[in-house]
């Protein structure tokens, strides 16, 4: 039995008429008439009372009458929501952002994707870089803005921002005024960092001892403007991206390139190779693409 019997029933039941019933639904009496008979085998009980003129639903004819219709309906309503889905008007995307990216990047970005998709969810979760990373292997997140490296092998990876970390610190410290300054001056200095589930947070650790020193960690924090204002109070020394560090106000806090070597804040958006995208969740890369005037797919892609 499948959803092409039930729908012969039920016009059946409808119009009382096998002959109607095919009308309505354009195939050959015969045909609906073997279509009602195959289900009446397979159930084991007569559906209709077929001894007078108008034939008439049995007491099992009633009992399933009620379900098919339930059935139907179910049927038609799936039906319904995934052509939504396929059409992108409705749907759910999680995504992870790093707590460094998400103003700079993003609020507006999904204001326009939310006006042209206003079905589409979007749920922002904030996390570390490396947490990221794992959720999206897992699952748990569709897509994941992440520091690259990441590993290729495993995620797909869209890049959009190639950028740089720069040295912020107090307007009165020994290294301010300077148009760079090399990772090895700051061997002495108390460092704000990047909690530990960061990506920068590991980066600039082994940047660190490969100049020769491990970094002095005074303070830990997620969030850019927290770190910004404990260098403007003199608490530290602090690597943040080139991007953040025009939001900075310069007569609190100074920037100097960071030289010697430098450091790359280079973001992606990925994915993982091994699970299913939704057709939301491409719409949004393919939007992506669009607003950030990156390639789009090849075919083969």
């Amino acid at each position: 039995m499948d959803i092409r019997h039930l729908n012969y029933f039920l016009e059946v039941a409808k119009y009382r008429s096998f002959t109607k019933a095919a009308e309505t639904l354009h195939v050959t009496q015969p045909t609906i008439s073997k279509m009602i008979k195959a289900v009446e085998d397979e159930l084991g009980v007569l559906l209709f009372d077929r001894s007078t003129k108008h034939i008439e639903l049995t007491d099992a004819g009633r009992a399933i009458l009620v379900q098919a219709q339930q059935i139907v309906h179910s049927f038609d309503h799936l039906a319904s929501e995934l052509a939504d889905v396929m059409e992108m008007r409705k749907g759910t995307i999680r995504i992870g952002i790093p707590p460094m990216t998400g103003a700079p990047f993003f609020p507006a970005v999904i204001a326009e994707f939310h006006r042209l998709y206003p079905g589409i969810r979007i749920r922002l979760i904030e996390e570390g870089g490396r947490t990221i990373e794992r959720e999206v292997e897992n699952g748990s997140l569709d897509i994941g803005v992440a520091v690259l490296p990441v590993n290729e092998a495993q995620f797909e990876v869209l890049p959009f921002v190639v950028d740089d970390l720069k040295l912020v610190l107090h307007p009165d410290h020994r290294l301010a005024g300077r148009e760079s300054v090399r990772l090895e001056e700051l061997r002495d200095e108390p460092f704000i960092m990047y909690r530990e589930d960061f990506a920068l947070h590991e980066m600039i650790t082994t940047a660190c001892i490969r100049a020769g020193f491990r970094p002095n960690i005074a303070y830990s924090s997620s969030q850019w403007d927290f770190i910004s204002e404990m260098v403007a109070v003199g608490l530290g020394v602090a690597l943040l991206p080139q991007t953040i560090c025009r939001k900075l106000d310069p007569g609190r806090i100074a920037a100097a390139k960071l030289e010697a070597p430098a450091i790359s804040w280079n973001l992606a958006m990925i994915w993982s190779k091994d699970r299913y995208l939704s057709f939301a969740g491409r719409e949004w890369l393919r939007f992506a693409r669009t607003t950030f005037s990156l390639p789009q797919p090849t075919q083969e892609e």
